[in-house]
């Protein structure tokens, strides 16, 4: 079976995991988790990192953190995890959707402004499936509205745009170490962000809300979102090798466009997007099957797993969903690319034998329609 997407754990992991479990810090506290919050932020071009448990956490954090509540409307991509527009609901604020660009299926910048209201008080773009939204336009947009940015870069470890890393664009910046990422720790996340005053206030929101100079004295409600030092002792190994782990992801990428490219320029499929001002990370190789040849994406899916090829249709838009949904003709960019979008197996294991044989049962499920 090829999987979708499998970790890359070596020796660095195991090391830092052995040496955490010997020190006896094996919860939420212990040398790696400052470690790991450090070596990330500065990775990423930011000065302050906050670990949580994981990625839905840091977004429900940075909103609360941000004083995001009660009447409030925060905008999201229609096209993304639902945890995105969850986290916003948390707060008692509304998730007010937009729809995806065509070309590179981020939030659209053109739409966004046309969204908002006198209640609108963030931004939160996603990097789907590892490239970069245009942060610029939409920075843009926010310091013209006054608005919070959060970026949602759950997906996007080490993507950037014109020289710069995702993550370092938003008041606050959100990751998952999810299993799948590129970086993963079984579960957990960060908050990335410049303000020390934020950071200082994510920290105690992580913990309780415990005063941080007075034993089990809490002065507001928080949560316990707190990352465990196991976890944090395998992300520090994963930063220590996260240009490699991309590397690795993009000559993938790279296997998949020449095996595949005589099917795009024949019209059955689109190959990922590739704009000339981003630096996409490929988490995940998505493509989409057009269906205007008579190739269902759904019936494919049940035919590759037939021979071994785990894949992934795209998210569901958030729309069409029962907690968020609404008007099924407003976001028809993210209804087309969620009714198409298909993600292979992309983990830096994949060999480029597996690339091969993944492109040509592609290849050969369009001669059989055509």
């Amino acid at each position: 079976m090829i999987h979708i997407a499998e970790p890359s754990l070596g020796p660095e992991e195991l090391k830092n995991v052995v040496q955490a479990v010997q020190s006896g810090w094996i919860s939420s506290q212990g040398e790696f988790i400052p470690q790991f919050e450090r070596k990330f932020a500065r990775y990423c071009g930011v000065q302050h990192g906050v670990a949580t448990s994981n990625g839905t956490t840091a977004l429900h954090l940075a909103l609360e953190a941000l004083g995001i509540g009660k009447g409030d409307e925060v905008i999201v991509p229609a096209l993304t995890f639902i945890a995105t527009a969850n986290a916003v609901t948390y707060c008692g604020a509304e998730p007010v959707l937009v729809d995806s660009h065509p070309s590179y299926w981020c939030l659209d910048p053109d739409l966004i402004e046309a969204s908002i209201t006198k209640r609108t008080r963030a931004i939160i773009p996603v990097h789907l499936y590892g490239h970069p939204c245009d942060m610029e336009a939409i920075s843009a947009i926010a310091a013209r509205h006054r608005l919070y940015v959060i970026e949602d870069a759950a997906e996007a470890h080490g993507a950037g745009l014109r020289g710069r890393k995702v993550g370092s664009f938003g008041h606050v910046n959100c990751f998952s170490f999810y299993g799948n990422p590129i970086i993963p720790t079984g579960e957990g996340g960060m908050c990335l962000t410049g303000d020390q005053d934020l950071a200082q206030r994510m920290r105690i929101l992580r913990d309780h809300g415990a005063s941080p100079g007075r034993r089990y004295w809490h002065d507001v409600v928080g949560y316990n979102y707190r990352m465990t030092n196991l976890q944090a002792a395998v992300g520090c190994a994963q930063v220590d090798r996260l240009d490699g782990l991309i590397r690795q992801r993009r000559l993938v990428s790279g296997w998949y466009d020449a095996a595949l490219r005589h099917v795009a320029e024949s019209g059955v499929i689109r190959l990922p997007p590739r704009m000339p001002w981003a630096e996409s990370v490929c988490w995940l190789y998505s493509i989409l099957i057009e269906d205007t040849f008579g190739i269902n994406r759904d019936n494919i899916i049940g035919e590759l797993a037939g021979q071994g090829i785990e894949t992934r249709p795209f998210f569901y838009p958030l729309h069409v969903m029962p907690p968020h949904f609404r008007d099924p003709s407003g976001f028809p960019v993210a209804a087309e690319l969620s009714r198409k979008g298909l993600s292979l197996p992309s983990g830096a294991n994949i060999t480029e034998e597996a690339a091969a044989r993944i492109a040509g049962c592609l290849t050969a499920l369009r001669r059989q329609r055509n």
